[in-house]
Parts: structure tokens; C-alpha cells; sequence
């Protein structure tokens, strides 16, 4: 990581809506690297996206991408999910939606996206529930971009490494967000530093590991047991650059900090965040849900009706298993915090 000019061994997640330019910029001028996540944006605004950090940084940053595969329209699944939430948004005054869309572009077999990233240019390109096509990841080694991956086993980083990308990011089961797996149903849930050994000793890729990671002590953690950086996302949502609403900030200083969990009822894919009623409705559903991104669809016509009548019940507030131990301090400064209690621990 040191190519990357990198002087702390911390990069912040991209949190897709809640990391932005401000943020990664802030990050990365510290002296860690900043991420933007533009996996839920279009073509145009993920462009604006990654030029303005550029305007904002003249260091390394990186650009996250989804690489899901899009899943098969269903209509009778989708209806009776739909049918399933009407009550829900009975509760607003409002009405379901009559079909699901899918929202989400995949970053594979997506030339303008790739074609956008290549003309701007990023030092590095990290990818996320899965792997793009080997052209794609060909095309930016040429560029001279950085690739990582996210896996969260060790076939999933066989395959990185297979693929010819540069870094494996080790994503634990206590992370915030999506997790990262290729496939959700062989998701073995591996803790962060267990999954760091075991992808130590038997790939050859730098590892960074990600998931439950706060501060300084949780830093030398990962150091010791063979990770070459942290990648940290629910440390950094307080930081005043974060995209983070009203709302998210005040749970994440709650009680409700220490009451997350994963579910695929807010997205269609298994993500952790701090548990709210789409939680509740997912684990009483008896049924296979949609594909991803279309139960996102529905998840934000829900809370877009619910939010317009003060209620977050419905929000999508991402947190991992370390959301009690967020700090809200300007980013620069918990980047040094950070800093100083890695130093400490070292000299203990």
C-alpha cells in the first residue's frame, strides 16, 4: 500500500450514499485513503462523484464498484413481497408501488461505467459482490489503477487472486453495509480476524481487513495477525463530511448502536445495520424473497413514505457490530486519532 503514498494503514469504506467527496478527500489528505462508493449512482453523477474528489485531493483515492450479478425478473415473487408491505405503507397513507425495478446498475457488461473510470482515472478501483470481467480489470493494470476485491471467504479470494487484481479486502461478519460475497447462500459468516489468517497463509495478496474495526487497538489487532491496512466505514459516518442524515447520526448515538443485524429484507442481498422494521418484516416473512436491487425498490418507496412523516422506522442506517464505539469528530482528526492510538499501542 505504500505505492499509494498511504501514511496510516487506514482506508474509510465507501459506504455507497453516505461516503462523499468530502469525506474520502478528507481521508485521503490525512494521510489514509479515502473511498467514494458509486454503485448506486448513474454514469453522470458517478463521474461528478469521482472528478470532484479528484478536485478536492491530489492523493490516491479509491473508487467502489458493485459487481452483482442482476437477478431474474420474477413478477409472482415481487408481487407477493409487494403484497406483503402493502399494510406497511397502509400505515403512511400511501400505496405500494405495482412492479419493481432494478434500480442498481452492475458495473459488469457496463462499458460506459468502465470507460467513465478509465478516462478519470482513480489510483485505485475496488470491486464488491463480485468480480468484473477480466478485460475490465486488465484494462485498468494497464492504466496503472490499484485493484482490491472484497472477500469473505477463501474461495472468493482464490478467485481474486486468480483474477489478477492486487488486494484482497477481508470482509468479517461483524461489518456494516453489504456484505461482500459472491454468492449470499455460501456466505459462511467468517469473523474479520479469522478470515484475515486464513487468507494470510494461504494467498499471496496483500490483505486488508474490514469489519468491526473502531480504533487504534482494533487496528494492531488486524496489524498482528498479517493485515497490511483496515479498511473502517461505521468510524467515519459521524465525521461531519459523511452524507449521514439526522436521523443515522442520532441512532448511531443511541442505545440502538448496539442492536444490528443482517438482513436481505431492506435490499434483497444480506447487509448489517442497525436493526429497524424492515428487520422484523424480513424474519416473519415465509417466503424467498426478490432478487437484489429490486427489494431495495421497495425498501426506499417505504421509507420514502414513512420519512415524509418524521418516521425512520424503514431506513436503511448501515452499521457494524462496532457502531456503540463511533466517534463524531471531523474526519482529519479521527484519521490522527487513529494514528496516534496505533503509535501507542505500539510502543506498549
Amino acid at each position: 500500500m505504500a505505492r499509494l503514498g498511504m501514511q496510516h494503514p487506514i482506508i474509510q469504506a465507501p459506504m455507497a450514499g453516505t461516503s462523499t467527496p468530502q469525506l474520502a478527500a478528507a481521508v485521503s489528505n490525512a494521510g489514509g485513503l479515502g473511498s467514494v462508493g458509486i454503485g448506486a449512482y448513474g454514469v453522470e453523477q458517478a463521474e461528478q462523484h469521482v472528478a470532484q474528489t479528484h478536485a478536492l485531493t491530489a492523493r490516491a483515492f479509491n473508487v467502489n464498484l458493485f459487481c452483482h450479478r442482476n437477478a431474474a425478473a420474477d413478477v409472482q415473487r415481487e408481487a407477493a413481497w409487494l403484497e406483503y408491505l402493502a399494510p406497511e405503507f397502509e400505515r403512511f397513507g400511501a400505496a405500494p408501488p405495482t412492479a419493481l425495478r432494478c434500480i442498481y446498475a452492475s458495473a459488469v457488461g457496463n462499458p460506459p461505467l468502465q470507460a467513465m473510470l478509465l478516462r478519470q482515472r482513480p489510483q485505485v478501483v475496488s470491486f464488491h459482490f463480485g468480480l468484473p470481467e477480466a478485460s475490465f480489470i486488465e484494462a485498468l493494470r494497464q492504466a496503472g489503477t490499484t485493484t482490491m476485491a472484497c472477500a469473505t471467504s477463501l474461495d472468493e479470494a482464490l478467485q481474486i487472486q486468480q483474477a489478477g487484481v492486487d488486494v484482497i479486502v477481508a470482509q468479517g461478519m461483524e461489518a456494516g453495509g453489504h456484505r461482500g460475497c459472491f454468492d449470499p447462500e455460501q456466505d459462511r459468516l467468517l469473523s474479520s480476524l479469522a478470515l484475515v489468517q486464513i487468507l494470510v497463509r494461504h494467498t499471496r495478496l496483500p490483505v486488508v481487513a474490514a469489519g468491526g474495526i473502531m480504533d487504534g487497538a482494533g487496528i494492531a489487532a488486524a496489524l498482528q495477525v498479517g493485515a497490511c491496512a483496515v479498511q473502517m466505514g461505521t468510524a467515519f459516518i459521524l465525521c461531519p463530511e459523511s452524507a449521514a442524515s439526522p436521523a443515522y447520526r442520532a441512532e448511531l448515538q443511541s442505545d440502538r448502536a448496539y442492536d444490528t443485524g443482517i438482513t436481505a429484507a431492506i435490499s434483497g442481498r444480506p447487509a448489517r445495520g442497525m436493526v429497524n422494521r424492515l428487520h422484523l418484516l424480513g424474519r416473519g416473512y415465509g417466503q424467498a424473497l426478490p432478487g437484489y436491487p429490486m427489494v431495495y425498490d421497495a425498501g426506499k418507496a417505504l421509507h420514502q413514505a414513512a420519512s415524509a412523516q418524521g418516521s425512520s422506522d424503514y431506513a436503511a442506517h448501515w452499521a457494524g457490530q462496532g457502531a456503540p464505539l463511533a466517534r463524531a469528530m471531523p474526519a482529519a482528526d479521527l484519521v490522527a486519532t487513529l494514528a496516534r492510538e496505533l503509535n501507542a499501542q505500539a510502543r506498549a
